[in-house]
């Protein structure tokens, strides 16, 4: 069984069986038919993921592993926020009719920062800290810009790295101030996983322990019947990753740089209602 299926399945009982309900709240969103959109959540949920154990993706329904890595490269290697850049159609909904989203995600990766080493954007000081004072502990990284937010036309989720050195282990935190569990839950796992066995390859280190936390997770009425299904599935053993061992600069990886082995899922739930 694979480890992320047994931490998804402890966290959806929880959060279900202990969970804070909106209701008689004022709740921003709303689904299509104008109904209040409530959710039922858990404050301050901490995942924890050991990479040298297995990759943490979800076997209960498949993850597209492949359109969560093009969104990542997009962020944090093309550092786009114009969706024309992305090969997916995920973000239309946020984009004006240039398609930029604003200030957010991938523009605030690219801005270059003064430090006394020299100018830097926040992913280039980020591998020139690991290659070059690893032991650091102020690697990190931060797109939630107050002074952007405004022409930001959705604030970022997933919004901060920091990164430890722990021997010859390349450990993160990702802190996520809010998450639709059943939509996104395991779509950031694997990007944020896959960032993290990037970031070791090219600096020579080992991928170690991925720490997720999340301030609001969060599942939606109208999604509790399908996580109740889904946590009662069969799970599967955890694929493997494999990465193309020929890359040694971080803005050389391609989707094409990444497979599962023995990827093994059950059926995908269609037609998930979304709020808006």
């Amino acid at each position: 069984m694979s480890k992320a299926d047994i931490i998804f399945k402890e966290m959806c009982k929880d959060i279900i069986d202990n969970g804070f309900s909106s209701e008689g709240q004022e709740v921003r969103a709303v689904w299509e038919d104008g109904t209040p959109a409530h959710t039922i959540k858990r404050f301050g949920v901490v995942n924890r993921y050991d990479l040298s154990e297995e990759f943490p993706i979800l076997t209960l329904r498949g993850t597209n592993i492949r359109a969560a890595i093009d969104e990542l490269l997009w962020i944090w290697q093309r550092k786009s926020s114009n969706v024309q850049d992305l090969n997916s159609r995920i973000w239309d909904s946020w984009a004006d009719r240039h398609g930029s989203i604003g200030k957010a995600y991938g523009y605030q990766m690219g801005i270059k920062h003064k430090y006394k080493e020299g100018n830097f954007d926040q992913v280039d000081r980020v591998i020139f800290d690991l290659k070059n004072n690893p032991y650091s502990r102020r690697i990190m990284t931060n797109m939630y810009v107050h002074e952007d937010l405004h022409e930001m036309n959705l604030y970022p989720c997933a919004y901060s790295m920091t990164f430890n050195v722990t021997g010859n282990r390349l450990n993160a935190i990702l802190n996520q101030r809010s998450q639709d569990v059943l939509v996104a839950n395991n779509w950031n796992v694997c990007q944020y996983a896959v960032l993290l066995h990037m970031f070791a390859q090219v600096t020579g280190f080992e991928a170690g322990e991925l720490v997720h936390v999340i301030a609001d997770a969060h599942i939606y009425d109208r999604h509790i019947p399908l996580v109740k299904e889904l946590i009662e599935r069969e799970s599967y053993p955890a694929p493997k990753l494999k990465i193309n061992p020929e890359v040694e600069d971080f803005y050389d990886f391609k989707v094409e740089d990444f497979v599962l082995e023995d990827y093994q899922s059950g059926p995908q739930i269609r037609n998930i209602p979304v709020a808006i």
